[in-house]
Order: C-alpha cells, then sequence, then structure tokens
C-alpha cells in the first residue's frame, strides 16, 4: 500500500547510538514502504549505520555533517557507542550547533520536508521545525513509562531536587524510586551548566510536538500512553512496536561475524531442551568489572543451568582500568560468544527461555517478542524503571542483581538463576505478553491501527 503517492518529503533525524538509530530506521523502513521521500540527517562518521537501510531502498538521500564536536568529547567521537552513557549530554549539544546549517538547507530546497521526525534525545528539533514551518514528530526509543517520569521530573524539578526517594504521585500506580535509580539525566542535570540547559530544555521541547510515536504497544504500556495524551493535550500519541516485529531493512553488524561461530551456536541450541537455556547479554555499552564477571560466572556454574554468555572483546585500555574479560578455562554448561551475537535470532530459539539482561528498552522488547523470562540487572539510564515495570507490575520478570557496581554474591546467584529458570508461571506470562505484542501488530491491531493513522498524518501534509 502506497498512502502518500505524491512523495510527501520527511526529514528523519537519528541520535547517534545503537539502541537509538535502529529502531528509528526500522520507521523509517515503514514510511519507505509507504512511498515517502526520505531524508536522513547524520554525521560523517555514522553514514556506515545506514548501509542496511541504503541497500534495501537506495533511493534515500543522506544529507551529511560534519560534527561540530564537544569540549568534552574525544576528538573524533560522534557516537555514544565510543565513550558510553556519559557521552549523551555532549553528542546532543554538539548537533545543537548544527542548527543553523540545517536551516539553510532548509531554504535552499526546491522540495523541503514537510516534516521532521527526531529522536526524543534531540528535543532542540522541535524549535527548528517550528521555525521552518513544518510539524515536529518526536519518535522515542523508549517506553511512555520512562518518558511520563522524565515529563514529570521537568515539570516538578525543584520540589525533587535532593531527594533521595523521588515519588510520582500523579502518574499511574504512583511509581517510586530511590534517586540513584532515576534516569541519568535527572542525576547528573547541573543547573546553569550550558550543555545541561540544552539538554533540559530539549526534553521539554518535545512537549510542543505535532505527534509523539513510541516503540512499545498497549498491552504492555496502555496507562502512560493514556497519561501522554493527556499531557500533550491530544490524540496524536502513537505507539507502533514492537517495531522489529513489523520488519525492518536489517541490522549492521551481522557482516563481521563469523557465520561458522553462529552455526555452531544453533547446532548446539538445536540440542538443547526447550525452554532450557539462559541468554546473558549486556547491551552494546555497558562492560562488567573483573569482580562482576567472575561472580557472573560463578553464579552461572553454581545455577547448574545451561547459558549462552556474550561477553565483549576488550581493549587493553579497558582491562587497565579493571574492566574484566570471561576467566580462562571458563565453560560450566555452555557456550561464550566474544562480540556481536545474533541476539534476536537466539532469543527466538525454542531452547531459550530467559535473559540475564541489563533491561535496556530494545532488549526488553526483543525478549518480549521471543517470549522469554527476563532476568534483571538493571545499570543506568532507563533501566531500572523498566525493570520495575516488568517485575512488579507485568510479572513477567525476575531480578536477579541491580546496580553498575553491584558484584553479586555468586552462590545466592546462582540460586536466583536457577529458581527462575524453573519457574513456569513467569515463563507462561511472558508467553501471553509475547501473544499480545503479536497481536498488536497484526492487522486489526493496535500498532497496526497506529502506523497506518501516523502514515495518514503524514500523507495529508501539503506545500
Amino acid at each position: 500500500m502506497s498512502s502518500s503517492e505524491n512523495g510527501i518529503h520527511v526529514l528523519i533525524f537519528p541520535f547517534p547510538a545503537q539502541g537509538h538509530i535502529l529502531p528509528l530506521l526500522d520507521f523509517t523502513h515503514q514510511l519507505l514502504l509507504h512511498g515517502f521521500k526520505i531524508t536522513i540527517l547524520v554525521t560523517t562518521k555514522n553514514v556506515p549505520i545506514l548501509d542496511p537501510l541504503i541497500s534495501t531502498h537506495p533511493h534515500v538521500k543522506i544529507l551529511i555533517f560534519s560534527f561540530p564536536g564537544h569540549p568534552s568529547l574525544p576528538f573524533g567521537v560522534e557516537n555514544v557507542k565510543d565513550v558510553g552513557n556519559s557521552g549523551n549530554a555532549p553528542i546532543i549539544v554538539g548537533l545543537s550547533k548544527l542548527k543553523g546549517l540545517i536551516l539553510e538547507w532548509f531554504k535552499a530546497q526546491p522540495n523541503p520536508p514537510k516534516a521532521i521526525v527526531y529522536d526524543f534525545f534531540l528535543g532542540w528539533t522541535q524549535d527548528l521545525a517550528e521555525e521552518v514551518g513544518v510539524p515536529g514528530i518526536v519518535f522515542y526509543t523508549s517506553g511512555a513509562l520512562l518518558v511520563s517520569i522524565l515529563t514529570d521530573i521537568w515539570r516538578n524539578f525543584g520540589a525533587y531536587r535532593g531527594l533521595g526517594l523521588v515519588e510520582f504521585n500523579g502518574l499511574p500506580k504512583s511509581p517510586r524510586f530511590v534517586r540513584d535509580h532515576l534516569p541519568s539525566v535527572f542525576q547528573k542535570f547541573k543547573e546553569g551548566d550550558p550543555t545541561w540547559e540544552i539538554v533540559r530544555n530539549g526534553f521539554i521541547s518535545t512537549g510542543k510536538s505535532f505527534g509523539s510515536v513510541f516503540n512499545s504497544f498497549e498491552a504492555l504500556e496502555s496507562e502512560y500512553l493514556d497519561f501522554l495524551k493527556k499531557e500533550m493535550g491530544h490524540e496524536r500519541v502513537y505507539s507502533i512496536g514492537p517495531i522489529n516485529l513489523v520488519g525492518g531493512p536489517g541490522r549492521i553488524g551481522k557482516s563481521n561475524v563469523d557465520d561458522g561461530i553462529n552455526e555452531g551456536v544453533f547446532t548446539w541450541l538445536d540440542e538443547c531442551a526447550d525452554e532450557s537455556v539462559l541468554y546473558v547479554a549486556f547491551g552494546s555499552q555497558k562492560l562488567l568489572t573483573k569482580a562482576q564477571m567472575e561472580a557472573l560466572t560463578i553464579g552461572l556454574e553454581k545455577s547448574g543451568v545451561r547459558f549462552i554468555l556474550v561477553a565483549k572483546q576488550l581493549s587493553a585500555q579497558q582491562e587497565e582500568q579493571g574492566f574484566g574479560s570471561v576467566p580462562e578455562g571458563f565453560k560450566g554448561r555452555g557456550l561464550v560468544i566474544k562480540g556481536w551475537a545474533p541476539q534476536v535470532e537466539i532469543l527466538g530459539h525454542r531452547a531459550v527461555g530467559g535473559f540475564l539482561s541489563h533491561c535496556g528498552w530494545n532488549s526488553v522488547l526483543e525478549a518480549i517478542v521471543a517470549g522469554v523470562l527476563i532476568l534483571g540487572w538493571p545499570m543506568e539510564a532507563d533501566q531500572f524503571i523498566n525493570a520495575w515495570w516488568l517485575v512488579e507490575n507485568m510479572r513477567t520478570s525476575v531480578q536477579v542483581c541491580d546496580g553498575p557496581n553491584t558484584v553479586p554474591y555468586p552462590i545466592e546467584l546462582g540460586r536466583r538463576i536457577s529458581e527462575a529458570m524453573s519457574n513456569d508461571l513467569f515463563k507462561e506470562r511472558a508467553r501471553e505478553l509475547r501473544d499480545e505484542a503479536l497481536k498488536a501488530v497484526k492487522i486489526g491491531g493496535s500498532s497496526k491501527r497506529d502506523l497506518d493513522s501516523i502514515v495518514r498524518e503524514l500523507a495529508q501534509l501539503k506545500s
């Protein structure tokens, strides 16, 4: 179906972090399938991330700017993967320096974009959209619960400042968190600091957007999607996820992996009983310390559970900084994958029943789609919030550890893993949530309905 035969032009502006860029490119893929003309704005070093999309849609235009940089970033850094979570704020501010150049580009176009779809970390783009007179549509790569909390934080920042325990009584189910478990932007925010003021103003600006698109679905977060509709004052709050279920152009990284290693992993899984294997991975940014890695590997051995452990290849500098590799000779009852792993495919294998995860939003959705139990070890950013929702409310997950510096007691960790992997009730709830996710993206489902709605809104834009 082509809903935009007249080729409505849309500018896509992703934030350069893997967990942000990939879902937005999946959404971009859907817009392309519906006949939209797309331009994607990236800085020079981030162009290769677009390769899978470009190979599927070679007519996509790329708008490339040199990254202006930021005093706190090492020279040449343009992506969060190179600096970790601490790079978010300076990269946001560095990109904001492109506003003048983007305005000039707009004015020079014979057929300028009729809308801008931007990542929610780039909220300053909303002001740019208003300046050029087109709708700004914010794409959230996180859940509606997190955004509800962020909205409340910035509105009541003064009241929450300095509190050790923050209670969000104006939100559904009145979430409450210790300060260390709240989003990093709240913990690190420095009033009066130019960098952080740009970050805060950007988050506030997203509230003025024409529409909001979430990589989530109603059965998972209906209460918070409804809350945000009231906050925004309109119904243009769309949940179109899990977007990886809808279908995308492919993921970067697979070409760098030895297919023979992958084949061995799946051959091994084929020999395992249904739902007997625990998949262990902590996302693209987080590294475990030596003590944490040692405790984790001992805990896996003590659990008696079959597992696949994904461990990053460490540089000499990272080892000097105290990060840990898998101990020599460690095997237990599982496999160790060093480097990138085909996470979606592994989680989807019938033998995998659990996922020991940091609870980043993309990993959460991938686990939900696979119908596997999440064993949470949240560490930063939105992860504690995601874990709280899954453990305390959805009851599809259990928490086995928490905190970026916590070293679990190996025997206790092993016991928790063993108990979780033998908990049929939680596994059944995980399968039920998978079924809801599958239903959402099918014809007649909530996510399919919302995707069709945002496509119609964009297709109606005229010059």
